[in-house]
């Protein structure tokens, strides 16, 4: 087995706590998320012409199922753009350049208002791991595009630990897709035999790097999704300050 020089990771639920600004948001007075991204398309467009909640609610329904569908049978995320174009497409309406671009942005930079939380432990062990192994990030964009996703970690005085990052909003392609794994060991300089990825979800984060040649160690330090007793993946890590070992033993049983 070859040696680890590259320790990937997914970002959502494996170092923020999805949907973690939510009860901050509401302390606040403000709608969840999805209420508020709806009621945003609403405003927009009723500067222009009236439209109604449910005419918004009905054309969002159908976009998200079309996103989910190319999602998960394509590995591929359309960028907030394109889902408010097929969106304003289906409504027959459209908007100025100079709107259609700051509602856009509203969409992105939504998680940059209220921010998620860490995951506990994850500083310290990407710390650690940062001082042996080269760091990157993998994850899939679904409103928060890379350069937000940059913005979340620089807040938090963690980008520094990454070398290079794979979101789907600039790779064009998303997880499990094996060339998503491909595609991070080449920015890391290794085989991908070389790469341990660590992520929340079976299927993305266990299935998908071990295709491609990868191992894998799920986390379940913010959330346990259930699969711990069937999981293929090398290791399971349910806090974080046993990743640091886990990688190392990892890296020694090829030694």
């Amino acid at each position: 087995m070859a040696p680890v020089r590259a320790v990937s990771f997914d970002l959502w639920d494996t170092v923020f706590i999805d949907d973690s600004d939510e009860p901050k948001r509401a302390r606040m007075g403000l709608a969840p998320k999805p209420v508020a991204r709806r009621e945003l398309v609403r405003l927009f467009l009723g500067r222009h012409q009236p439209v109604g909640r449910a005419q918004v609610d009905t054309a969002y329904d159908v976009v998200d199922a079309a996103f989910r569908h190319v999602w998960h049978h394509q590995n591929a995320t359309w960028t907030v753009a394109t889902r408010l174009n097929v969106l304003l497409a289906g409504m027959k309406r459209t908007l100025p350049a100079e709107e259609f671009a700051e509602l856009v942005r509203l969409h992105e930079e939504m998680e940059l208002d209220v921010r998620p939380d860490l995951v506990p432990g994850v500083e310290a062990a990407l710390a650690a791991l940062a001082s042996r192994y080269r760091l990157v990030v993998v994850s899939d964009a679904i409103f928060s595009p890379g350069r937000v996703l940059r913005e979340l970690l620089k807040g938090y005085g963690l980008l520094h630990h990454f070398s290079a990052f794979v979101f789907s909003d600039e790779a064009g392609c998303s997880k499990p897709a094996p060339i998503v794994f491909h595609r991070i060991a080449q920015l890391a300089g290794c085989g991908v035999e070389e790469m341990v990825h660590v992520g929340d979800r079976e299927s993305n984060d266990v299935a998908g790097p071990k295709a491609a040649g990868a191992r894998a160690v799920l986390l379940t330090a913010a959330i346990d999704r259930g699969s711990t007793a069937s999981t293929a993946a090398d290791a399971v890590c349910s806090d974080y300050r046993q990743l640091p070992d886990i990688i190392d033993s990892l890296d020694k049983v090829s030694k």
